[in-house]
């Protein structure tokens, strides 16, 4: 058990902050559980994880498809593979993508993904990089990495291509992350620098090694890190409090290949259910909400689309407005042969 935990190398890469004292309170928990399946703490205090199977998938990936009874449905060029799930394979013009078919309803919640991205590209000369997805609509190809623009969820990408020339100071692969409650595009000739909430370099590519990208939602606040050096441990990457995610939401990755192409590889996602003490005051102010946004930060207003109407209200409007016209013309009849009249009778 104790080289399967060492190999698993989980506490390893969390962060590498724990203390003596709690980490020996993990393995003894672990060890106890066995089967990994119940709760493990993951740090001081009351907060625990439990991993979710309905949200996860690793190898042998049962459970993946295109029927309606797979927890994970692939699209596109999407395909299994023995030890991973190849998203795009490295040619041009290419877009997959691998969605879960059950919404989430957790409140505190942890993604980790094990993913690579790799092919025979050389500097500059490969992409485009990957996403995955927390939205509220699933399945649906698009710009965005293989998915929908004015998306509504979160967005977190792993570009590997700098579209905007011009710019210097940024370092590509990049990580970045977007919320967006439906009235927002993201600008692919800017990187979507317009509407990131934060973003940082991540060297990702052609690596042999492991990578790894964690996601993680806790009383209102998105942390992204990432293992990416081989050194098992936690590198912080993007940090933003007061962020309002909606619960019933998929899960999803996608990539997308055009001109440029890349491998684009998930080995795993896993999903942990974050259990957090919360105060009376805590518990009001993170209530739910019905469309994502952030603090501070200005998302413009979605104007409710009208619903279509009904063959009947056509009928109703089409016959009134012919109604009114009739009436119309027959008022202005009556009314000029009485102007007729009083103008002979000036005459006269």
């Amino acid at each position: 058990m104790a080289a399967t935990l060492e190999s698993s190398g989980w506490w390893q890469r969390w962060r590498g902050r724990l203390s003596a004292r709690d980490g020996s309170r993990m393995l003894l928990l672990l060890l106890l559980l066995g089967s990994g399946q119940g709760p493990r703490q993951v740090g001081a205090g009351q907060t625990f994880e439990y991993l979710k199977r309905e949200h996860s998938l690793s190898k042998p990936y049962q459970g993946v498809g295109t029927s309606s009874s797979s927890l994970w449905n692939l699209m596109g060029s999407a395909m299994v593979m023995t030890q991973y799930i190849r998203l795009t394979p490295d040619m041009q013009s290419k877009q997959g993508a691998l969605w879960n078919r059950v919404p989430c309803f957790l409140r505190d919640w942890e993604l980790q993904v094990h993913f690579k991205i790799h092919g025979q590209g050389k500097k500059n000369l490969h992409g485009d990089g990957l996403a995955i997805w927390y939205t509220k609509d699933r399945m649906q190809p698009g710009p965005v990495f293989g998915n929908m623009d004015k998306f509504v969820g979160l967005g977190v990408f792993v570009d590997t291509y700098p579209n905007e020339e011009k710019q210097q100071e940024r370092v590509f692969p990049y990580i970045s992350a977007m919320v967006n409650n439906g009235s927002l595009s993201y600008d692919h000739e800017r990187d979507g620098r317009p509407t990131e909430l934060g973003g940082c370099t991540a060297i990702v590519r052609n690596l042999h090694y492991d990578t790894f990208l964690v996601i993680r939602y806790v009383k209102r606040h998105l942390t992204i890190m990432m293992d990416i050096d081989g050194k098992h441990e936690w590198r912080d990457c993007i940090e933003v409090p007061g962020v309002r995610l909606p619960r019933g939401y998929y899960f999803g990755t996608s990539s997308i290949t055009g001109d440029l192409s890349d491998n684009h590889d998930v080995i795993s996602l896993k999903l942990f259910e974050l259990t957090v003490e919360r105060t009376p005051e805590e518990e009001k102010l993170h209530r739910d909400v019905f469309l994502p946004s952030v603090d501070n930060m200005k998302l413009p207003e979605m104007t409710a689309p009208l619903p279509p109407l009904s063959g009947l209200a056509l009928f109703l409007i089409v016959f009134f407005s012919l109604v009114f016209s009739v009436f119309a013309i027959v008022i202005g009849i009556i009314l000029y042969n009485k102007w007729q009249e009083q103008s002979r009778k000036r005459f006269y």
